[in-house]
């Protein structure tokens, strides 16, 4: 018993870091940008993985050579679709349009197997009510919808009324949790002297009360204290119970 669970121990270290140098090469992807291939043969992988971690009626040796070739196979067709347009239509697929000019195209849709319902509800959950007011509706590979009003109904932007605005930027964490983030404060040239002054302009006499501070694209301190006076919780639950 005791053998057999310090191999299951050693099985699970070998796989977990197995699994976690494969997906570091096979690179980030956010889960909604997968396509149903990609969705499919991750569950593969770690269905392997898993297998290898525990199941002793198999060698080792077998499961990791099954977890390394699926995860080959994966990265060699990534290069493919990166260096060949044709084959990595082929093999990701393209998006189709769905709705043109307010209209849907039935014969897309039937292509797609989407139901004019379930086209409808994505288009709500995009926060289109009125087909009408749809230019283009593409279902990406990934299976969402794009959606692209027609121009009366787009968002106006500050461009459009010509509106100067702040450059935008990647607010940085200076302060997290009482401590200083000297790294941060280097990539900023900022000093820790600047950063308390602003904290006695904004009435904080130490940095140890600051739980989270952000320097801001435009050049000031964001600050948000241990303990704040916020107002009026806001309850928006209907259920008067305790939990």
């Amino acid at each position: 018993m005791i053998d057999e669970t310090l191999v299951v121990v050693v099985r699970v270290i070998f796989s977990f870091f197995t699994l976690l140098i494969f997906t570091r090469v096979l690179g980030k992807q956010e889960v909604g940008q997968l396509t149903f291939f990609d969705y499919i043969n991750g569950i593969t992988i770690g269905s392997i993985a898993a297998n290898l971690a525990t199941d002793l009626s198999a060698t080792t040796w077998g499961h990791w050579v099954g977890l390394t070739g699926y995860a080959l196979l994966t990265m060699i067709l990534q290069v493919i679709s990166m260096k060949s347009r044709y084959l990595g239509k082929v093999l990701e697929g393209e998006p189709t349009v769905v709705v043109k000019d307010g209209k849907i195209l039935e014969d897309n849709l039937k292509k797609m197997r989407i139901k004019v319902g379930e086209l409808m509800m994505l288009l709500r959950q995009r926060g289109v009510f009125n087909i009408t007011d749809v230019e283009f509706a593409l279902i990406e590979v990934n299976g969402k919808l794009s959606v692209l009003p027609k121009s009366q109904y787009l968002p106006v932007t500050p461009s459009d009324l010509r509106i100067p605005t702040d450059e935008g930027g990647i607010a940085t964490e200076l302060i997290q949790e009482g401590q200083l983030i000297t790294q941060n404060l280097q990539q900023k040239n900022v000093t820790q002297e600047w950063i308390e002054d602003q904290l006695k302009q904004q009435g904080i006499d130490q940095i140890e009360d600051v739980f989270y501070a952000l320097y801001l694209p435009n050049g000031k301190l964001y600050v948000d204290l241990y303990e704040e006076q916020v107002g009026v919780e806001e309850d928006i639950s209907d259920y008067p119970g305790p939990y």
